[in-house]
């Protein structure tokens, strides 16, 4: 996956004139490059998916200190590692977002880019029975029919495939988790010292893998070839291009509009299915299609209702102040907060 979006991100007004055009530009910026991943990580099918995610979240950790110390953040960080409680959840997101980042990177390099497309064309699903299931919602009528679309867009998948497609339902799954602890989290974390804490939680497992492959002659990092440099730095760059993205999105949440922010996300899995389509010219049979066709039916649901339930007024701008922040991790209006934003 892209870098999971982390929920938890304070967002801020848009303009009372519309759009921010600026929020919306880094939206795009962000959504496109998480929907041209695939094209990435194909560069690098020399190493593992585990050695690119090991890879990822190393160099993800030297980017987010050093982009800590020059926005002079490191109180921030410094903050969130002497709240254990807050550690605590934060530890949780790495091991899921790790998660996500390893069955993403494996999906694309094992031929299987429209599973991973599926995977997050489906969250916003996930995100409303995890909302159900583990907020306590009411659901309103037209999400609990999105929701039984949504079911049985995966059993048609499933009867084509022959078998459950895991690779979609775990991306999901994985995703609708860090989101839902994250939104745990509130907004009380920026985006760059939350992604720092989550890859310095991940650091040491990944550096200890890392050490290992180079000790055992299995690791692709400096091994002797004719591409040798290219692939060190396409590694190494993986650290920037999963900050980058977060960042950007950061920066558009605070200045746009929730629903906007909601119908932009759809943009990087239709990325991801054309690129998986068109360029690695993956297999779309009918019974795919049909599921496919589906699942867009449900998510065009969940964006109607979204729409018709939206706040009004300026109450409808996706941060207004602190005061929903504080408001969405108690009551009925933090409760709301997981469903609206699948919509």
């Amino acid at each position: 996956m892209p870098a999971a979006a982390p929920p938890g991100v304070p967002r801020g007004t848009a303009s009372p004139g519309g759009t921010d055009r600026v929020g919306l530009a880094l939206g795009l910026t962000c959504y496109l490059l998480w929907g041209t991943f695939p094209l990435y990580f194909r560069l690098l099918d020399q190493a593992s998916a585990t050695e690119i995610v090991a890879h990822r979240a190393v160099w993800s950790l030297g980017f987010c200190l050093l982009a800590l110390v020059l926005t002079r953040s490191m109180r921030a960080f410094g903050a969130v590692l002497r709240r254990p409680a807050m550690l605590a959840q934060l530890a949780v997101a790495a091991v899921l977002v790790a998660s996500n980042w390893l069955v993403y990177v494996y999906g694309v390099n094992s031929g299987h880019t429209v599973d991973a497309a599926l995977g997050y064309f489906i969250n916003p699903l996930v995100t409303v029975l995890l909302a159900v299931l583990v907020l306590r919602e009411r659901l309103r009528p037209l999400q609990w029919v999105a929701s039984g679309i949504g079911a049985a867009a995966f059993v048609v998948i499933a009867v084509g495939y022959g078998e459950l497609p895991w690779i979609a339902l775990t991306l999901a799954v994985t995703f609708g988790l860090y989101g839902l602890v994250k939104n745990r989290v509130g907004r009380t974390v920026g985006a760059l010292p939350g992604l720092a804490v989550e890859t310095a939680v991940l650091f040491p497992v990944a550096v200890g893998y890392l050490l290992w492959l180079g000790a055992a002659g299995a690791g692709t990092f400096g091994a002797a070839g004719p591409d040798r440099v290219s692939h060190m730095l396409l590694l190494l760059a993986t650290g920037p291009l999963t900050a980058v993205p977060l960042l950007l999105f950061g920066a558009a949440a605070r200045r746009l509009p929730l629903s906007v922010v909601g119908m932009l996300q759809y943009l990087t899995p239709v990325l991801q299915l054309l690129v998986g389509v068109l360029v690695f010219r993956e297999p779309m049979p009918p019974e795919r299609w049909a599921g496919f066709v589906l699942v867009w039916v449900a998510i065009a649901l969940l964006t109607l209702d979204g729409w018709r339930h939206r706040p009004s007024g300026r109450s409808g701008r996706s941060g207004r102040s602190g005061r929903s922040g504080r408001s969405g991790r108690s009551g009925r209006s933090g409760r709301s907060t997981l469903t609206r934003r699948a919509s």
